[in-house]
């Protein structure tokens, strides 16, 4: 790769490079896969998951290789573009808060589409056109279908995807191998402590715990979630001071959202997710970072401080945490209403036993995890300079 002289660069206007009214045809009462704007990450270039509804007339419709790009405040500043993939029935829908682009027969690349609407060229504007109520503010769809911009030749739009491609497909593969490891910690936890399998089970008496889960194993204990762990709310970030790089990850209520240079925990944590249509959901830091406060820190109090993150987390992700959501136009959770949540607590050699076991599977999750991060802060750094020509690419 070396500077760029642009020859060959055209300009035009967005709207022509671009379809950004494609037609789809769905049916009415039919069941099609559906993109809801919290499984877009503005990290990843594919939607996180896939789910399905029936089509009742209303939401963005897209195909196979389309671009969704989020119009409204905060997911357009929090970066929330995705290109659409895998779908069963090649089409489908989402939320009424996208825009879609397509790319032209001849014209544009599809991939392309998805790099170039994730440049500021693109989204700066979008963000500057935003009209509305505080906090339901949308981007002017014509402002972004009329913006002047230079690109290459077809060719080398495809050029350019594949080597973005490239690192987007890496993350892609790593995160999968993370979600397997994932899927095997919380196997073990089912096993041991909500099955009741665990080392040893077939000498240990069970009695009535005089609780919801009904009988547990002698000498373990049910508790309220304020009795064995702190919870604490994170800090308030303002959003000119998060960044697309740097030292320590940000988390918001959607995942990373960007980063920071100072931390507030400095190590890995649990989190439970305090406002908006994600309330209840619990995850975790990969180690130090700044937490929002948008979620919950959660740790052992401490009686309880030989209870790690490994253990913290999966005993959340049993828990009935959606129980103490409350609001409807404003779904939250509350430290006072998640208080009363109940959990199990074994005895301490069991738990000890069990954080052992898991422990290797969350290293190299982790390490995974800084290598995709790796990965997107260099593609993020070349994706500007590579789309708006600053770098070319020698075939």
């Amino acid at each position: 790769m070396t500077t760029q002289t642009k020859t060959n660069w055209q300009q035009m206007r967005f709207k022509d490079f671009a379809d950004t009214s494609p037609s789809v045809k769905l049916e009415r009462e039919k069941e099609y896969p559906f993109i809801p704007m919290d499984v877009v990450d503005g990290q990843r270039k594919f939607p996180v998951e896939i789910k399905r509804k029936k089509f009742s007339g209303g939401g963005a419709k897209f195909a196979n290789g389309d671009t969704i790009f989020a119009r409204i405040t905060p997911c357009l500043e929090n970066g929330k573009i995705a290109m659409i993939k895998n779908l069963e029935e090649g089409v489908g829908f989402g939320s009424t808060e996208f825009f879609v682009f397509r790319g032209k027969d001849e014209v544009s690349d599809s991939d392309f589409v998805y790099y170039l609407s994730r440049t500021d060229t693109i989204r700066d504007p979008a963000i500057k056109s935003m009209v509305g109520a505080s906090g339901r503010q949308r981007a002017d769809k014509s402002v972004v279908e009329n913006l002047e911009i230079l690109v290459p030749s077809l060719s080398k739009q495809r050029d350019i995807s594949d080597v973005l491609s490239t690192y987007d497909n890496l993350i892609e593969n790593n995160t999968r191998r993370i979600q397997i490891l994932e899927q095997i910690a919380q196997a073990i936890y089912k096993e041991w402590f909500v099955n009741f399998r665990f080392p040893g089970h077939e000498k240990v008496k069970m009695i009535d715990s005089g609780t919801d889960f009904a009988k547990i194993p002698d000498g373990w204990e049910v508790k309220s979630i304020r009795d064995i762990f702190t919870v604490k709310y994170g800090k308030n970030l303002p959003k000119t001071k998060i960044t697309e790089s740097g030292e320590y990850p940000v988390y918001g209520a959607g995942g990373v959202i960007g980063f920071y240079s100072e931390k507030n925990v400095d190590e890995k944590t649990a989190l439970i997710i305090s406002r908006g249509n994600g309330s209840g959901t619990v995850w975790r830091t990969k180690g130090a970072g700044f937490v929002t406060n948008n979620s919950f820190t959660v740790v052992g109090n401490d009686e309880h401080l030989y209870l790690d993150m490994s253990f913290i987390y999966n005993s959340l992700l049993n828990a009935n945490i959606r129980s103490s959501i409350s609001g409807s136009a404003q779904p939250q959770v509350t430290i006072n209403s998640l208080n009363y949540v109940q959990v199990i607590v074994p005895e301490k050699n069991l738990v000890e036993s069990f954080q052992s076991e898991i422990y290797p599977l969350y290293i190299l999750v982790d390490k995974l995890f800084m290598v995709n991060q790796n990965l997107s802060q260099t593609r993020d750094l070349l994706l500007p300079k590579l789309v708006t020509g600053e770098i070319n690419i020698k075939n």
